[in-house]
């Protein structure tokens, strides 16, 4: 399926490795997922009432197998780490358009490591050559659209249960 994305690109998003302070005065590094047992991690401390879509998947086997679905090749996979653990994850995945997921611990929430992961890995992305990116959120999640909005991506109308977002991104591979 192709969806309708912006005329225009949005760029200037940092690259990893990076290391920020959240809002909690805690630091914070992002960069490449490496260690797949550490996202299996952080997604058996993930609290299920969070899912969304249908994911995280609940249970250490499905989790495993869900990530070594997402995690190959042809994916972008970033995470936020306090303290060497995992806190949060994103992902890109896709050929011609790459569906972004994010997700942060709850304990980490609001306190701005969702907007320097989604940055970073929209960083990520454009240093690779990725220039279309799409997302669906749920409609009734206001923080998620007001950041994902805040960085450049725009509705696309359907009518949906599920708002679909999209953002052509400037690369520079």
């Amino acid at each position: 399926m192709t969806r309708n994305y912006p005329d225009e690109a949005v760029g200037g998003f940092p690259r990893p490795p990076r290391e920020t302070t959240d809002d909690e005065g805690r630091s914070i590094v992002v960069g490449h997922a490496t260690e797949l047992d550490a996202l299996v991690e952080l997604y058996v401390d993930f609290d299920p009432a969070d899912r969304a879509q249908g994911i995280p998947p609940v249970g250490e086997d499905a989790i495993r197998e869900w990530l070594e679905r997402i995690t190959g090749t042809d994916t972008v996979n970033m995470t936020a780490r306090h303290d060497g653990r995992v806190v949060g994850h994103a992902m890109l995945v896709g050929e011609d358009e790459h569906e972004l997921a994010i997700f942060v611990l709850q304990a980490y929430q609001n306190a701005g490591i969702g907007t320097e992961l989604l940055r970073t890995t929209l960083g990520a992305a454009a240093a690779d050559g990725i220039e279309r990116v799409w997302l669906a959120v749920e409609r009734w999640n206001d923080p998620a659209i007001a950041l994902y909005r805040r960085v450049g991506f725009e509705s696309v109308d359907n009518p949906d249960f599920e708002m679909v977002m999209t953002l052509r991104l400037e690369t520079e591979a």
